[in-house]
């Protein structure tokens, strides 16, 4: 999308000022009006002397955020610190290093006027706020913008747009390349902490805000109970009493195939990719993390013409947790935090990339490795003094991504379980199973985000346990279920490094008029003393609802007895599979409550009361030779990122 039309003067009505210091003040909700009126509350610091703002021009800093620009986020914060810093704290800091800080709350949001539909305004509004900032007086013309999660997906709806003085960006995990490929939607089916995520931030609208009987009775909602009375209908949902989010969400989850409504600014930065404006983009992510697609996608579609200064770091963490040393039951070591090991605080990055590309500052940020990821493995396998698994792991770097030394081998699956470079022979009997809609396989860990009270995210053993949603034999692992399909290398000879995306292909076949089919890969850990019956920790995951095996746009219903081949893409990964482990590759054809289950029915997305139980089958003979493609690394042309502060420019 190119840039927009010139836009009818905006302006603010008058504001409360606040001395922070003697050297920082802030102009408290500056309402900065829209194009359609609606204005939103906005903070703006600025560097003073005695108490009065300077007047000098400086470069400005913008984070638009959803979860109220006077609050803490609870992702700022760096490893010595006991709580997350408040936003005038950080804002604080970058104000003392020469530069107007801004947060704003999103529309329909906190102090903003107007009505909140989650991720579709942010485009033009982030535009419209860029207009008028770079008219102020204490702007020089240049903007840089950062922010996590729903602030990422802000950041790059408004870049869709072109706005005057956008000058450089830090995506940290989010920016929505497609949400209908990863956000909303994945594989075609629908993303469930999209449910959650309504649900918790209902409470934070003007309605709730405005009615304490509204917040009640949002409370009063038992969630996880609401869980098992899917799918949710108009005024059947726990987020019935704030209609404008149960119409949105419901709106997400029926628009099934891929047209219009998931061309949209603010969720679709694949249709602006190559109008996108040149300036350097900072992407942060990690492997556990909902928007490892969204990241990746970026990268590549933003690195196409080779102009744009890209920075790619990907961590072991959760959503966010950059500076953690864990995700979920998993240990990656002291090494695992972004701060001391990739750079010197997540502050500090943020600031040298400002001072790089909003002040013209040398400071080597450009000479960098462009790629820096962390391996996940070669840890002890033990059990830590927390009770986690020590996974271990460690930094590399790299030019581009994939890894120029990747080599994509295919492992096939045989119906005696094992998982092989070889292919089936030509007889080999396919294999089946009785998926039922009523009884689906439980979530344990993954790329999860926002799924609290109902799943979390992260590394676990394969196993049922009362902490996750839907787990009805605690103690049992997944793969003793008579619908998942499990399939096991040999204990690995020597270590192997798989670092890229993942990407499962199945001859299938079904007597259901739709179904999904599900796949996982596992790091199986050989017996040891921590971990009695072994030790099997999910790496990533991906769906496909077959309906879209053809096309997102068309979605065809099955045929009984069709046997045709489908390809599931689960997120990237970098893992360490040691010597001694195996591979494990997991099919099956839920994924809840991560995914919705699929009823089977062929009915509408998001609609169907009814359930079938469908026979589902995966073949593994040679002409149906279903595999999982791996892209494989030699250890040995892995770079370490392993340096000193004396030896890191700008520590």
């Amino acid at each position: 999308m190119t840039s927009q039309a010139a836009l009818p003067p905006v302006a603010s009505t008058a504001h409360a000022v606040e001395v922070l210091a003697d050297d920082v003040v802030v102009h408290r909700d500056v309402m900065i009006r829209m194009r359609d009126g609606v204005r939103l509350a906005t903070d703006v610091y600025r560097p003073a002397v005695g108490g009065r703002p300077v007047e000098t021009p400086l470069p400005v800093i913008m984070e638009r955020t959803p979860y109220g620009k006077t609050e803490r986020s609870r992702s700022e914060i760096e490893p010595e610190m006991k709580q997350p810093m408040t936003r005038a704290e950080v804002a604080m800091h970058f104000v003392r290093a020469g530069f107007v800080v801004i947060y704003q709350d999103c529309r329909g949001r906190y102090n903003s006027e107007g009505t909140f539909t989650k991720y579709l305004s942010e485009g033009p509004d982030g535009y419209d706020t860029c207009a008028w900032i770079v008219e102020q007086p204490w702007c020089d013309g240049k903007i840089g913008t950062m922010g996590l999660s729903y602030a990422a997906h802000a950041q790059a709806a408004l870049a869709c747009l072109n706005p005057p003085g956008l000058a450089c960006m830090v995506l940290d995990s989010g920016g929505f390349s497609s949400a209908y490929r990863t956000g909303i939607r994945q594989g075609g089916a629908f993303e469930l902490k999209q449910l959650t995520w309504a649900y918790n931030h209902a409470k934070e609208s003007p309605e709730a805000q405005n009615d304490p009987l509204i917040v009640e009775a949002l409370e009063a909602e038992d969630l996880k109970s609401w869980f098992s009375a899917l799918p949710w209908s108009e005024g059947r949902s726990p987020v019935r009493w704030v209609p404008e989010y149960e119409s949105y969400v419901l709106e997400q989850w029926r628009q099934g195939s891929f047209g219009d409504f998931w061309k949209k600014v603010g969720i679709y930065a694949e249709g602006s990719y190559d109008t996108f404006p040149q300036v350097p983009v900072a992407l942060l992510s990690s492997w556990y993390d909902a928007y490892v697609r969204t990241t990746f996608d970026n990268y590549e579609g933003l690195s196409r013409n080779g102009k744009r200064p890209i920075s790619l770091i990907m961590g072991p963490w959760l959503h966010g947790n950059r500076n953690t040393t864990s995700s979920g039951d998993a240990y990656f070591g002291e090494s695992a935090t972004i701060a001391g090991n990739v750079t010197p605080s997540w502050l500090e990055f943020r600031r040298r990339w400002f001072d790089r590309w909003l002040k013209g500052i040398e400071n080597s940020v450009d000479r960098e490795a462009p790629v820096r990821l962390f391996l996940m493995g070669g840890g002890k396998g033990s059990k830590t003094e927390a009770g986690k698994l020590d996974h271990g792991g460690r930094w590399i770097e790299a030019a581009c991504w994939p890894l120029p030394e990747t080599e994509f081998r295919s492992f096939y699956i045989h119906n005696n379980g094992q998982l092989r470079e070889t292919p089936a022979d030509a007889g080999a009997a396919s294999l089946s199973y009785d998926f039922d809609p009523s009884d689906p396989v439980p979530t344990i860990g993954g790329a999860l985000t926002s799924g609290q009270p109902v799943f979390e995210g992260g590394a676990f053993d394969q196993r049922e346990a009362a902490q996750f949603f839907g787990c009805r034999h605690p103690g049992l692992p997944l793969s003793a279920r008579r619908d998942v399909l499990s399939f096991e290398t040999l204990p690995l000879e020597q270590d192997l490094a798989v670092i890229g995306p993942i990407s499962v292909e199945l001859w299938v076949s079904s007597d259901a008029l739709d179904t999904d089919f599900t796949a996982k890969l596992i790091d199986v850990y050989p017996l040891l003393k921590d971990y009695p019956t072994g030790y099997a920790m999910n790496l990533t995951d991906g769906i496909l609802r077959c309906r879209y095996r053809k096309s997102w746009e068309h979605p065809e219903l099955l045929t009984q007895g069709e046997i045709f081949q489908i390809t599931i893409e689960a997120f990237a990964t970098a893992n360490l599979f040691k010597k001694g482990h195996r591979i494990r590759l997991d099919i099956s054809s839920s994924n809840f409550p991560k995914f919705d289950v699929n009823p089977n029915t062929g009915e509408p997305e998001g609609r169907g009361r009814t359930r079938k139980i469908a026979r589902n089958s995966v073949y593994c003979d040679v002409i149906h030779a279903s595999r999982v493609i791996l892209p494989c690394v030699p250890v040995e042309h892995l770079r370490d990122l392993r340096r000193t502060p004396s030896e890191e420019p700008g520590w």
